[in-house]
């Protein structure tokens, strides 16, 4: 681990009993659910992280405990440093705090956990679906999510593809 992450790590460990992992000299953090708004405005009032640079999510289908794993990605420009929090969550009612009030950035991103991923985002400003109508059913970055598949058309099943076409009728 870089040494200039360890008193960030030991910061964040020490508050909130937080595990870490080292993957490619990526420092990642485990914070639980509740503690996520008070471990993000020590990371930016105490540690310097003044840049969320990414927000998102990943889905690790089937398994439920956790399936989820909310990711905020930080950076520190001053210290030149990058540490990442994870936050799982159970497959079965998905909730996050929000962070806008620590960092204003991650109000669209917010969105787009409820949209892609179905992750609710509590207090949110502004919950309202973003990438997808609003009437569409489901949320297209969970692995369960159905893949929409057209095969492509070649001279040996062109007629079994042609027939399955829709064409206009007069």
């Amino acid at each position: 681990m870089n040494k200039n992450l360890e008193p960030v790590v030991k910061a964040i460990q020490d508050k909130f009993g937080a595990t870490y992992e080292e993957f490619r000299d990526e420092v990642h953090l485990f914070v639980k659910p509740e503690q996520i708004v008070e471990a993000l405005t020590l990371l930016r009032d105490e540690q310097e992280f003044e840049l969320l640079s990414a927000l998102t999510a990943t889905d690790y289908w089937p398994q439920e405990s956790p399936r989820f794993h909310v990711i905020y990605q930080f950076t520190s420009l001053a210290k030149n440093l990058s540490v990442q929090i994870r936050v799982p969550l159970n497959g079965s009612s998905p909730k996050v705090q929000t962070v806008t009030a620590v960092y204003a950035s991650a109000n669209w991103r917010e969105r787009e956990l409820l949209d892609m991923f179905g992750i609710e985002v509590e207090g949110h400003p502004d919950p309202r679906r973003i990438l997808m109508p609003d009437d569409h059913v489901g949320h297209p970055l969970r692995k369960d999510y159905p893949l929409g598949y057209e095969e492509p058309q070649f001279t040996f099943n062109f007629d079994e593809i042609d027939l399955r076409k829709p064409y206009a009728k007069e």
